[in-house]
């Protein structure tokens, strides 16, 4: 069974524990790395062609605007998952769902007979709607349980994001 972690994270201002902090590696990124060394599975980065601004006001205006508009943000490339039994959807939680340059993947990439089990940060709204909005974007899809991690305990979650992969991965091989 082929596997492949496909996320989208950012660096720069990161709103954690009720304040912004600057990071050169961003949560979701962390968990995607977790997540392969725990499986053994492939890594792709979605990165936008213009990326999304240091500044945590900044990109999350620019996330708000992409969101009203249901605005497709290019990326640089789209991962070829024709190869990849399941594939571990990794995205910050933002305005309530994942990114709208998740939706370019989503709307760029046939994800029919593929097995998604989506992770994100957060910093308190869960999953927020994504996994109905996943749902809704991938019908021919097997999505499985979802997980949330909220982003400034990341670093403190390998055992939570170890047993997670340990009973999705049982879920697919039952």
């Amino acid at each position: 069974m082929k596997q492949l972690v496909v996320y989208f994270s950012k660096t720069g201002g990161t709103y954690m524990a009720g304040r912004i902090v600057d990071v050169t590696q961003g949560n979701t990124d962390k968990v995607a790395k977790m997540i392969a060394e725990d499986t053994g599975a492939d890594l792709f980065q979605l990165e936008p062609e213009q990326p999304y601004p240091d500044d945590y006001n900044a990109c999350t205006e620019i996330a708000a605007q992409e969101q009203k508009r249901n605005a497709r943000p290019a990326l640089k490339a789209l991962p070829n998952i024709d190869d990849y039994d399941v594939i571990w959807l990794g995205y910050p939680c933002w305005w309530g769902t994942y990114p709208q340059v998740v939706q370019t993947l989503l709307d760029g990439v046939d994800f029919s007979g593929k097995t998604i089990f989506p992770f994100c940060t957060n910093e308190g709204s869960g999953m927020g709607s994504s996994m109905s909005d996943l749902k809704r974007s991938c019908p021919n899809a097997t999505i499985g349980e979802g997980l949330p991690l909220t982003g400034n305990r990341v670093d403190q979650s390998g055992d939570q994001v170890k047993a997670w992969t340990e009973s999705q991965l049982a879920s697919v091989v039952s």
